[in-house]
């Protein structure tokens, strides 16, 4: 019985403070009655048009807010803290990171629900134009890396310089920002694999994890590589222009432009739905949000919103159409339960 009272007396000090944000935010009176979503440029054409359906389905409410920051620009906003101020879900186009998850929790949001909505491949393309370029997770490492091996500043300047394979024309990627998933998927997926072909950065790894980052995941910063901002859709542009150029963006923005746009294979294997899918490409990733307990009972159509995700990430679903790979029949099963339980996010395996 005690237990129930704490509850009941935790969720009218949330109702209060949201009230009092409210309050703040839009004069008196006013209320957050929208929801709000940050984070990843990637996941945003996929929130938004969950938002457009939950709006079609719940007559009377407001379309939710749906904001492309980044991953890690959404991240610092979601975990800044508990009411109408601040987020309700961060979109994440890569899972969240201990650091940002011990932040949310001195911050105060201590009840984190994360939900895997699907599937995406890191895509590398280049314009139909282009020289028909075929890549590894190696060569990118050598074009891209700024100290590649730790071996002094990259001089590479064509990509013949990096592979006999390759043409000689010059090094030319358009791609994501520092604060963006895509930006951590490619150090991740592609950028340290290519860096873990030398068996030296293995053991520099064991033996200072700090060093090993710096050299297998920092990107070079002369022009080589252009911060291409959260809108994937201008890389695509640039590379209209840029017939020699590489882009790096989610795989559905690839999938969207095929009538302007060649895929560029990975290790000899393309960027199809499903490769992407069964995780054969090398690029591919799991997508997410992230949702704060403490706003489902507070925010007006929260749930609904969730409920609405979950009915559309099937194969052959609205977000299929939209371009999302759907996720393995398992996963989807396990995280459609998570969307009606509700389950906070342990963290104990996060890194």
């Amino acid at each position: 019985m005690k237990h129930i009272v704490r509850l009941a007396v935790s969720a009218f000090a949330l109702s209060a403070t949201l009230s009092a944000c409210q309050d703040k935010a839009g004069g008196e009176g006013a209320g957050r009655d929208q929801i709000r979503a940050v984070g990843s440029s990637t996941v945003y054409p996929f929130a938004t048009a969950v938002a457009e359906q939950f709006v079609n389905t719940n007559p009377g409410m407001k379309s939710p807010i749906i904001e492309s920051t980044g991953t890690g620009g959404g991240m610092k906003l979601f975990c800044a803290g508990v009411g109408a101020q601040f987020p309700d879900i961060e979109n994440a186009s890569r899972r969240i990171k201990k650091s940002e998850f011990e932040d949310c929790a001195k911050n105060g949001v201590k009840e984190i629900i994360e939900i895997q909505v699907g599937v995406d491949g890191l895509a590398f393309a280049e314009s139909k134009k282009g020289p028909g370029m075929k890549l590894t997770p190696e060569m990118v490492y050598k074009a891209l890396a700024a100290d590649p091996f730790g071996k002094g500043p990259n001089k590479a300047q064509t990509w013949k310089d990096v592979d006999d394979s390759l043409p000689a024309i010059p090094i030319s990627v358009f791609g994501p920002p520092s604060t963006s998933g895509t930006r951590d998927s490619l150090a991740e997926l592609i950028l340290e694999k290519g860096c873990q072909s030398d068996p030296a950065m293995k053991s520099l790894k064991d033996s200072n994890e700090d060093k090993y980052k710096a050299t297998c995941t920092k990107v070079r910063e002369d022009g080589k590589y252009v911060d291409s901002g959260e809108n994937d859709n201008l890389i695509v542009q640039k590379l209209a222009a840029n017939p020699n150029a590489v882009g790096i963006f989610g795989y559905s923005f690839l999938e969207e432009n095929r009538d302007s746009l060649n895929d560029i294979a990975l290790n000899g294997v393309e960027a199809t739905y499903e490769n992407v899918a069964t995780g054969k490409y090398p690029g591919a990733r799991p997508l997410y949000i992230y949702v704060k307990k403490a706003h489902i009972q507070a925010i007006p159509g929260l749930k609904a919103y969730l409920d609405t995700f979950a009915g559309s990430w099937a194969p052959g679903g609205m977000l299929a159409k939209r371009g999302m790979v759907a996720a393995t029949d398992a996963v989807r099963t396990a995280n459609a339960e998570i969307v009606k339980t509700l389950p906070a996010l342990n963290g104990a395996d996060l890194k």
